[in-house]
């Protein structure tokens, strides 16, 4: 297997791992958490085992045709960097799921758990490794949703919801700004490849497009990585459970946006404008983050600020633009992964066996468990920054580069003095932790008494501060070759000189370091009467809070905003609304044409009209006309002008040679009227005089603004397509169709061949917005509980009444339209017609007229003739008919044969065809996108199946709500 694959495989995997968790029962813990385990360490062997390709022969690729005209592909990239953040998701995700599997409790749904945190895992994989920017936004908004799932995991509490709710829409929101960076930067470079980008450094910075772009980027950054003024959602995603805070706080998550900062580094770094705008939010997190975190009373309170802090001190490196300061960048990142990811586990420990997290309630846990409080101490001291432990160096590093010169600036110059005052900030909420919780009296009214945890639940700490103290001690045989490589992935270019020594003599950096831990014992012991005073909040910023703003704003959106929108567009009525919607887009398709001058009739010479074709539309007008007239009065016959008006468009298809069309519209129109059917009687009442007040003039414009509006809109469409019909193209588009559906296709059918063929892709995209609409349709009515007045007439009251007395055992959605009046068994028998009339469709559609589509409108049409002789009920019990799952079949049968093509070496849904040679038939034509028409087939019966399921329900519960309310219920 070569080194793409198994990169493909590492990422490929959670994800499978995710899905296999999700069907395991809901208290299979231990199976869940092997099955997450072992897919972890798999993912960790790959990761070593192509360290020594990446770290030899540079990164390691693999690339797969996607959309190869639009740039879009689907590529792998494993440099040095990519090869640290990997190593970290996979490495500190196996602990953390050895670490979950015992603080979760068993009454938990741990299997769903996992399944979220495989995902999550699977998705920050796809960050790091991703060689395309665009598919980088797509797994950096993944992160962002299966985060929303982990940190509102405990849903029943408000705190989780408000969490993962504020947590979702800052990144989400930071995602779309991405988004359009990424688009900008593609416009600069003309590709979205990373290697490509990587080597326009000077195009990039020299576009009018950089400041744009950067700002944008920069936005999808800061609001992942929790940096200054988008700081405050973090805090609150404390209330997911630990496992899930140390895992986003350590090596995923927020360490997303430190990510693809350092992975457009080499490109966008190094303007005025970069240092201006990263430096001063890295400065203003890092201060702000280390003074929150020493007046926090929750513990997991105190290692978030203490997060938000050090992420700033690794954007603030970042922004200052040398060579130097992004190695110490990417080693505190190391660092503060391994440090943090302990301290979080510890602080669950501490949850966990005392049943709080208060300091003002913990106090001397040492003499109770004493293995966890050495293990804190050392992770706590590393996240301060003592001798001998990882975070001492790499703090020594970012002192080294705060009194370098970079810019010679006022805000440059003054960066070692802020830098020692964040240093005197960190010692003094470390020696809290470790003073508050570990020493002092014993602790008074705990929920549980303190005791030491599972050995293998500590076993994570354990391993994760040894590397911080053989990090400490040894450097540079543990984690400078690692460092080396990242280091070259970074920065693509020589690596400038930098000492991973523990002793470089007496330095500035070094007395900083001093001052930095006096300081901040000397601030401690000042501050302890206050920090025990039991205050929630630091001083002065205790009202100055991100949550309410955040909440300001949120509201003023969603509630003022919207509210005023809807006052001024908001109706009970459809058409106003259609107004504007169908406004806007007459005017956004006019805006080209006139900016153009391309309105205008061409030379090309008209067709004659036949009197007959004529005469043919003037019957679908008048049908048109008519129902929109009924539609005031009965909406019955209105559906019934609507389907005459659709059966004129059926045969103008056919007059104009469009088989194709003319059987999809007749079959479309045959299931949309009988739904409709199903619909019209629970539908509300219409309002005859919704304004009573208008004068008659006004009320009269009002009728008759939807007919204007309807007529200017089709005349125009009308125009446009004879402006476009009658102008000589150079070549015609049909003309590629027609010239290439059977060489490059394999079909006679043109049109069949576009679809599953050509525009493949646009059809997987509309199948899947069809699954979507059966979904909501389904969801919405699941819930919807008709009024009483939607029963539309007392005798169809009657007729379902007397229906319930006898069949009083019948299922919601079985109909009253039976025995008396349709002949139920000549209608079963022509289930199985129906289904072969699908069949034959389905087989001849990629040389004659039919398809997938046809075939599975067809089919669903045997389902309606099923429900239409004896109601749901029956269709359920003998059909055994499962929509959710043929949808679901449909979807992976369309996906697998796009994939199948990349086996081959082709874009995705790339089609193949040759003749095959079968026994007593002969030479027969097969082409692979057969698979994807059936799944298209699939899906198309399992869509309409479950939207007819959904409609049918709502009979019985609109009858009977009629009934309640006669009875007066």
């Amino acid at each position: 297997m070569s080194d793409g694959t198994l990169l493909l495989v590492a990422l490929v995997l959670p994800f499978l791992g995710s899905l296999l968790a999700g069907f395991l029962p809901t208290h299979a813990r231990n199976a869940a958490a092997v099955l997450a385990g072992s897919v972890s360490l798999v993912g960790v062997a790959i990761i070593v085992w192509l360290y020594a390709a990446v770290a030899d022969d540079g990164p390691v690729r693999l690339w797969l045709a996607w959309l190869p005209m639009l740039g879009l592909d689907f590529t792998l990239r494993l440099d040095g960097l990519a090869w640290l953040f990997a190593i970290l998701i996979f490495g500190i995700g196996a602990l953390v799921v050895l670490y979950a599997r015992y603080y979760m409790s068993p009454e938990d749904p741990v299997p769903r758990f996992f399944s979220f945190l495989l995902a999550f895992m699977g998705s920050m994989v796809g960050v790091v490794v991703s060689g395309n920017m665009v598919q980088l936004v797509f797994f950096w908004e993944l992160t962002s949703l299966f985060s929303f799932l982990l940190i509102g995991y405990w849903h029943h509490t408000t705190a989780a919801r408000d969490g993962a709710r504020m947590a979702l829409i800052v990144t989400a929101s930071g995602g779309l700004c991405l988004l359009v960076g990424v688009l900008l930067l593609g416009r600069i470079v003309g590709s979205y490849d990373v290697d490509q980008i990587l080597a326009s450094g000077d195009l990039l910075r020299d576009s009018s497009l950089y400041v744009p772009a950067l700002v944008l980027i920069l936005l999808g950054a800061f609001t992942k990585s929790a940096q200054f003024p988008f700081h405050f959602w973090l805090p609150h995603a404390m209330a997911a459970p630990t496992p899930v805070s140390a895992y986003l706080h350590s090596a995923t998550m927020v360490k997303a946006g430190i990510f693809l900062l350092m992975r457009l580094w080499p490109v966008m770094a190094g303007t005025d404008a970069w240092f201006y705008i990263v430096v001063p939010a890295g400065l203003i997190t890092l201060l702000l983050g280390a003074f929150a975190a020493i007046f926090q009373q929750d513990l997991k309170g105190l290692l978030a600020y203490s997060t938000i802090s050090h992420l700033g001190l690794i954007t603030l490196l970042l922004g200052l633009g040398s060579p130097l300061a992004a190695v110490a960048a990417i080693f505190h990142t190391l660092n503060h992964a391994i440090f943090k990811a302990s301290l979080f586990m510890a602080a669950g420990i501490i949850d966990h066996e005392t049943g709080t997290r208060d300091l003002r309630k913990l106090s001397g846990l040492y003499r109770y468990m004493p293995f966890t409080a050495t293990l804190a101490m050392v992770a706590a001291a590393a996240m301060a920054g003592v001798p001998l432990l990882n975070g001492f160096i790499s703090k020594e590093m970012f002192f080294a580069e705060a009194v370098a010169d970079h810019t010679g600036s006022l805000l440059d110059d003054s960066l070692p003095y802020w830098a020692t005052l964040a240093g005197v900030f960190s010692v003094t909420y470390s020696l809290r932790f470790i003073l508050g919780v570990f020493f002092g009296p014993p602790p008074v009214g705990l929920p549980h008494r303190p005791h030491e945890p599972a050995h293998w639940m500590r076993f994570p700490i354990e391993l994760l501060v040894l590397i911080c103290l053989l990090i400490g001690i040894v450097p540079g045989l543990t984690v400078g070759p690692v460092l080396a490589t990242a280091v070259q992935g970074l920065l693509n270019a020589t690596a400038p000189y930098y000492s991973l020594a523990l002793w470089h003599g007496f330095t500035l950096p070094l007395l900083m370091s001093f001052i930095a831990l006096a300081g901040g014992v000397v601030l401690y012991a000042a501050l302890r009467r206050y920090l025990d005073s039991g205050i929630e909040g630091p001083p002065v910023l205790r009202e100055l809070k991100g949550q309410r703003i955040f909440e300001k704003v949120l509201v003023t959106l969603s509630w003022q905003w919207a509210r005023a929108a809807e006052a001024a567009l908001g109706t009970r009525r459809l058409q106003p609304q259609m107004r504007i919607v169908v406004g806007l887009a007459v005017v956004a398709a006019l805006a080209p044409f006139l900016a153009g001058g391309a309105v205008g009739t061409g030379t090309l010479p008209g067709t004659p009209v036949a009197p007959a074709f004529a005469l043919l539309w003037a019957v679908g007008i008048a049908c048109a006309l008519s129902a929109a007239y009924q539609a005031k009065y009965h909406r019955f016959a209105a559906l019934v002008l609507v389907g005459g008006s659709g059966l004129v468009t059926v045969i103008t298809f056919i007059w104009l040679s469009a088989p194709d069309l003319a059987v999809t519209q007749l079959l479309v129109e045959i299931v949309t009227t009988v739904l409709l059917l199903l619909g019209l009687r629970w539908l509300p009442k219409r309002i005859e005089n919704v304004y009573p007040n208008r004068p008659p003039l006004k009320v009269l414009i009002r009728r008759y603004a939807d007919f204007t509006i309807a007529c200017s809109l089709g005349g125009l469409m009308a125009f446009l397509s004879y402006c476009l019909m009658t102008r000589p193209l150079p070549e015609s588009v049909s003309r590629f169709f027609v010239e290439r559906a059977y060489s490059e296709g394999g079909g006679r059918n043109i049109v069949n061949v576009i679809l599953v063929d050509f525009r493949g892709f646009d059809t997987m995209g509309e199948i899947v917005v069809l699954c979507l609409a059966a979904l909501t349709v389904f969801a919405l009515l699941r819930r919807f509980r008709p009024a009483p007045e939607s029963i539309e007439s007392p005798e169809q009251q009657r007729i379902q009444n007397a229906y319930d007395e006898a069949a009083p055992d019948r299922r919601p959605g079985d109909t009253a339209t039976d025995d008396m009046l349709i002949p139920r068994l000549i209608m079963h028998w022509l289930f199985p017609v129906i289904a072969v009339l699908a069949v034959y469709l389905f087989m001849r559609g990629h040389d004659l007229p039919g398809g997938g589509f046809a075939a599975g409108i067809t089919l669903s049409i045997a389902f309606v003739v099923q429900y239409m002789a004896s109601g749901t009920r029956w269709v359920e019990d003998h059909l055994r008919v499962l929509p959710l799952r043929w949808m679901g079949l449909g979807l992976l049968t369309s996906a697998a044969t796009g994939v199948g093509s990349w086996w081959f070496g082709y874009p995705f849904l790339t089609s193949h065809f040759q003749y095959v040679e079968l026994p007593f038939i002969g030479k027969m034509p097969t082409a692979s996108a057969l698979l994807f028409d059936l799944g298209v087939f699939l899906l198309v019966v399992g869509a309409t199946v479950l939207i007819l399921i959904a409609l049918a329900h709502q009979s019985l519960r609109s009858s009977r709500a009629a009934q309640a309310a006669e009875g007066g219920e």
